[in-house]
């Protein structure tokens, strides 16, 4: 969600600040703005576009020393007043991430004591409170310390004084943010996309920790005020690896990036004659055995991907699955089984939802749990104590493409390794051979981009549309119907296709296209009986079906031919093509492919 820039140097900062802020955008976000010490004072810039028109009306602004930030409204509506940084008594200026959820009786005593607020946001409680301990002569440093005791929530924020150039002060607790190493100068930011131009060199901060930076160095402190020392990593992205290439926009691109990130996701595990259960950590073999059922917590593209493994697991390793939305496991009363591994699964790590489902498991006493994610040194990583990390690379687009498919993959691989530990596991060569062909089959399917384009020229007037599918492709069908109304804005529901009759058909006419995931598994039949069904009410049929299918094409029946069947991997190959038409949609749709409106990459608020 919203993203932070801070940094500190003997050069002007506002260009580093601004680069950062656009390798920010992904994240999603409605204003931004920056603040400065210019000659001693405060000079703050804010804008309700995007962060190229901040670059306009920022032209001639220097300063040693600045934080910026991108914001996605959680109080008050997105308008400049609302926007980040927030400023007290042209002293104190702030920018944060999270939510604070106490602000409202903070705010009360602080107008209490005087304070003018001008803006609907929580975050001016914490611009407020540290000018309260400011002004009564504590050091900066000391001022956020005793700030930071009063909050209750999340927060990830960024604080400078304009007296005080040669401090910047920076604390997370719930929200992602790391200190970036540089000569002379130092920095902290969100994500590390946002420093590649300036260093590789980062420090990947710890819950409740605090940092203090100046040009020369920097302090960190734990939540209990105790200087710490956290270690300096050097950045495995490349600065070209967050770059647009030839692409026209960071979906395509990142759709095209799939058979490369399946294949570095898959080096260490199929690198051998057999699956071994190390892949998931030096514990994994121990912890796994003594295991009896799965908890898959997980929320948006990655819970459809938990969907799809339930289907795995319990047909191949013979393992009892379920999977709950993460945003909503922690407000149920459920029954525990602490013999149960818990298995959470975010792009990110960051997750917020995801991150406080599985502090609830815990509380809950399953010890038991696994991290399946992209970021190494995620907060999700952090606290498990099994992990999997998927290599698909920066994900940069709003709608998760190659992040899905290589959690499907590493979801595989772990249904493998719990089917060997159980003697439920048959063909392991003939899997792992599936395994190594995949990236390979994978490019077969992104072939069919011309034609999926064509395909989408048909959607350009549509409002509505109906996703089929049918056992482990019904979650394919429901990330179909995802990604169609992420970025197109199109209306999209997904059904199993067997339910058609029990109310979505009555939905269905000449204008509602019905797009249906068909592969020649033991389903067929059935689900061409549901096809007949939609004809028969005078709907539109989308199809994309395997090649010995023996569907054919006739009047308002489209079929989409799909290289070769993958057996249990098929829902891999299957996504592919419904990720190609939601986006050639969105671009008949003229719409923001890789920053729809309202939507953000990271979520780290709940």
């Amino acid at each position: 969600m919203c993203g932070i820039v801070g940094a500190i140097a003997e050069r002007n900062v506002v260009p580093i600040l601004l680069e950062g802020l656009q390798r920010l955008e992904y994240r999603g976000y409605d204003s931004a703005g920056l603040v400065v010490v210019e000659n001693a004072r405060l000079k703050r810039l804010r804008s309700t576009g995007r962060v190229a028109e901040l670059m306009q009306i920022s032209k001639g602004t220097e300063g040693n020393i600045g934080i910026a930030h991108t914001r996605w409204a959680t109080h008050g509506i997105p308008s400049e007043r609302n926007a980040h940084p927030h400023i007290s008594r042209d002293l104190i200026a702030v920018v944060h991430n999270g939510i604070i959820e106490n602000y409202e009786s903070l705010r009360d005593g602080l107008v209490k004591a005087g304070y003018e607020f001008t803006s609907d946001t929580d975050t001016e409680v914490i611009a407020h409170l540290v000018h309260s301990h400011y002004a009564k002569g504590m050091t900066l440093l000391k001022a956020v310390q005793a700030t930071l005791k009063e909050l209750v929530g999340a927060y990830a924020i960024g604080v400078i004084a304009a007296d005080n150039p040669d401090r910047l002060i920076s604390a997370r607790r719930g929200s992602p943010l790391l200190l970036g190493v540089g000569i002379g100068e130092n920095f902290v930011a969100s994500d590390v996309s946002a420093l590649l131009p300036v260093t590789n060199r980062v420090v990947y901060l710890e819950e409740g920790d605090l940092v203090e930076l100046d040009r020369q160095g920097y302090r960190i402190y734990d939540a209990e005020g105790n200087e710490v020392a956290r270690p300096v990593q050097t950045s495995e992205i490349s600065n070209e690896s967050v770059q647009l290439g030839n692409y026209r926009h960071y979906m395509q691109k990142e759709i095209h990036e799939q058979p490369e990130a399946i294949a570095n996701t898959l080096e260490t595990a199929c690198n051998s004659h057999s699956i071994m259960p190390g892949i998931f950590g030096a514990e994994a073999e121990s912890c796994l055995s003594r295991i009896d059922g799965i908890l898959i917590l997980a929320c948006g593209t990655s819970y459809h991907a938990g969907l799809v493994a339930r289907y795995w697991l319990e047909e191949i390793s013979g393992l009892h699955c379920t999977v709950e939305i993460a945003s909503e496991y922690r407000y149920r009363k459920s029954v525990p089984n602490p013999n149960a591994l818990v298995v959470v699964l975010s792009q990110s790590g960051e997750t917020a939802d995801t991150q406080a489902a599985l502090s609830h498991a815990k509380s809950l006493g399953h010890v038991h749990t696994l991290a399946i994610c992209n970021v190494p040194e995620s907060a999700l990583v952090r606290q498990s104590k099994l992990r999997f990390l998927t290599r698909a690379g920066p994900e940069i687009g709003v709608a998760s493409t190659k992040a899905f498919t290589t959690q499907l993959v590493a979801l595989f691989l772990l249904t493998l390794v719990l089917a060997k530990q159980r003697n439920h596991l048959t063909a392991e060569s003939e899997h792992l051979h599936a395994l190594r062909h995949l990236p390979a089959a994978v490019q077969k399917v992104l072939d069919l981009e011309p034609k999926i384009a064509r395909l989408a020229e048909k959607f350009a007037s549509k409002h509505h549309a109906l996703f089929l599918g049918r056992g482990l492709h019904y979650p394919i069908a429901l990330e179909g119907a995802l990604k169609l109304k992420e970025i197109s804005y199109i209306h999209a529901e997904a059904y199993p296709a067997g339910e058609l009759k029990h109310g979505p058909l009555a939905l269905v006419d000449k204008d509602m296209p019905v797009i249906s995931v068909a592969p020649n598994d033991a389903l067929l039949e059935k689900l061409k009986s549901n096809l007949h069904e939609v004809r028969a009410r005078g709907g539109e049929l989308y199809v994309f079906a395997d090649a010995d299918t023996h569907m054919n094409e006739e009047e308002g029946v489209h079929i989409m031919r799909m290289p070769e069947h993958a057996g249990y991997l098929s829902p891999i190959l299957h996504t592919i093509p419904l990720q190609l038409l939601a986006y050639y949609v969105a671009l008949q749709k003229g719409t923001d492919v890789d920053k729809p409106r309202n939507l953000a990459k990271s979520v780290t608020v709940e």
